[in-house]
C-alpha cells in the first residue's frame, strides 16, 4: 500500500492546504503504519505552500524524512513540467531532481499528460544518476464508456508500458487521475500488464466515479503489486479509495496487507480532528 494522505489526499479534498506542521504532529505515527511508501510531495504541494501557506516547499520533505526514516518517500513529478505548469529546460529538470533527491525523495513517480515518453528522458536520466527509484506512469484515459476502441485499448497501454520498461523504469504506475477505470477493466488491464512486464505494477485511481474501491479489489485479484489509498478523512469523493475497507476486505486472504487497523483508525482520528 502506498499512502497518499500527505499529498494527493489533501490535494483532492482540501485544495492542498494541509500545512507541514500538521504533518509533523503525526508523521512518526505514520512511519509506524508499515506502508510500502508514502506520497508526500510534488503535484501542487510545491505551488500551494509558496503561494498560499507562506512555507518553503523544500523544507517539507526534509522534515518528513527525519520523522519517517523507515518509510520511502515518493513525489509526483510532471516530467518535463516538474511541479510547474510549463515545460522547463533540461538543465532545470536535472537540477530539480538532484535537489529533490537530496532533501529526501526516494521514489519519483513521473508522468506526462499525453503519455509521450520523450518527456521522461531527462528526468529519468537524473533519477538514475541519483540512485533513486524511477516509477514511470501511464495516464489512463478513454474515448469509449469502457476500455477499448481505436485508441485507448489494452494493446495501447501494454505497448506503452513495454517502452517505459525498456527505457529503464523501475516500476510502472497506471495513473487513473479521473477515476475512470471500471472494475472489470482494471482486472483485464492489470492482468495483461503483469503478463507482459518484468517490473512491478502499481495502480493509482480516484473515487470520483464511485468505482475506486471496486477497481482496486479487482486489480488486486489480477495481481497488481501496489495500490494507492488515503486515510478515510481524506479519501473518497474526488480523492482516492480509503485504506480501511481494503484492509478489512483482504484480511485472511492471500493478499492480506498485514496493516494494523486499530493504528489506522488512530491516524484517521487525528486527521478527522
Amino acid at each position: 500500500i502506498t499512502d497518499v494522505t500527505f499529498r494527493d489526499g489533501h490535494q483532492s479534498s482540501l485544495a492542498t492546504r494541509m500545512r507541514t506542521e500538521d504533518m509533523e504532529a503525526v508523521a512518526e505515527e505514520m512511519n509506524k503504519a508499515g506502508f510500502y511508501s508514502m506520497e508526500v510531495w510534488g503535484g501542487a504541494t510545491f505551488d500551494v505552500p509558496t503561494r498560499f501557506l507562506n512555507e518553503d516547499p523544500w523544507e517539507r520533505p526534509r522534515i518528513l524524512k527525519r520523522l519517517m526514516p523507515d518509510t520511502p518517500l515518493m513525489m509526483l513529478l510532471r516530467g518535463q513540467n516538474l511541479v510547474g505548469y510549463r515545460n522547463y529546460a533540461d538543465d532545470v529538470v536535472t537540477a530539480f531532481v538532484y535537489h529533490a533527491a537530496e532533501v529526501g525523495i526516494d521514489i519519483f513517480r513521473v508522468f506526462d499528460a499525453v503519455n509521450d515518453e520523450r518527456n521522461f528522458e531527462t528526468s529519468l536520466k537524473a533519477i538514475k544518476e541519483c540512485g533513486k527509484h524511477a516509477q514511470l506512469s501511464l495516464c489512463y484515459s478513454l474515448t469509449e464508456p469502457k476500455l477499448g476502441g481505436p485508441v485507448y485499448n489494452i494493446d495501447y497501454y501494454v505497448n506503452k508500458a513495454l517502452i517505459l520498461q525498456d527505457m529503464g523504469a523501475d516500476s510502472l504506475c497506471i495513473k487513473d487521475m479521473a477515476g475512470l477505470i471500471a472494475p472489470d477493466d482494471a482486472y483485464k488491464l492489470i492482468k495483461a500488464l503483469k503478463k507482459a512486464l518484468k517490473i512491478p505494477v502499481q495502480l493509482h485511481t480516484h473515487h470520483t466515479s464511485g468505482m475506486g474501491l471496486m477497481s482496486c479489489l479487482k486489480a488486486i485479484e489480477a495481481g497488481v503489486d501496489i495500490i494507492d489509498t488515503a486515510l478515510a478523512p481524506f479519501a473518497l469523493r474526488s480523492s482516492l479509495p480509503a485504506i480501511e475497507p481494503i484492509v478489512v476486505a483482504l484480511q485472511g486472504t492471500p493478499r492480506d496487507t498485514g496493516l494494523d487497523l486499530a493504528h489506522l483508525f488512530k491516524l484517521g482520528q487525528y486527521f478527522e480532528s
